[in-house]
């Protein structure tokens, strides 16, 4: 089971390790401070690991698996008996429905659409488990809950317009 995923401990351009996590969601309860506790220790030990060292690590009791897309990291905390390879799979299968969306996925898509990286998420995973492994099915309820918005804010926008028409 997965218990939390991290995306995006930031790599500057200029090489500093600045270690600031865009997303987080948390299959297990953790209080706050231990979800912060946990977060800056795990951008310490994957920030500092050389890139050709092992995309896996073990740290209290759990497997962290953890792949970089340019300066982009997303990392997950898994069960030791958990398959790591499956993992990294589905690591990079939410990293690619991701790049599909938004062309290619990088920080500032995280930040300002991160209403829609969570969405695709749990469109992938449910309580930690794997729940959809197709991409077209994926893309499809993404395209569905995009309409769906749409059709909200356009009808929002004609009953805002109907009302201040009515009060003028």
């Amino acid at each position: 089971m997965i218990y939390a995923l991290f995306a995006d401990m930031a790599v500057a351009d200029n090489g500093s390790r600045q270690g600031k996590v865009r997303l987080t969601k948390w299959y297990s309860p953790y209080t706050q401070k231990e979800r912060s506790k946990v977060i800056r220790e795990l951008s310490g030990v994957i920030l500092t690991r050389g890139p050709k060292l092992c995309n896996f690590v073990e740290w209290r009791g759990y497997k962290v698996v953890y792949k970089r897309y340019a300066s982009l990291y997303f990392c997950m905390c898994i069960d030791q008996e958990d398959n790591e390879l499956e993992i990294l799979e589905i690591i990079h299968h939410y990293v690619e429905i991701l790049d599909r969306y938004f062309g290619s996925v990088c920080e500032l898509d995280l930040i300002f659409n991160f209403h829609k990286a969570y969405y695709i998420l749990d469109e992938i995973l449910i309580a930690g488990e794997l729940q959809e492994s197709s991409k077209k099915t994926v893309a499809r309820l993404i395209a569905a809950q995009d309409s769906l918005v749409e059709t909200a804010k356009e009808q929002a926008s004609s009953i805002s317009n109907i009302i201040a028409q009515a009060t003028k």
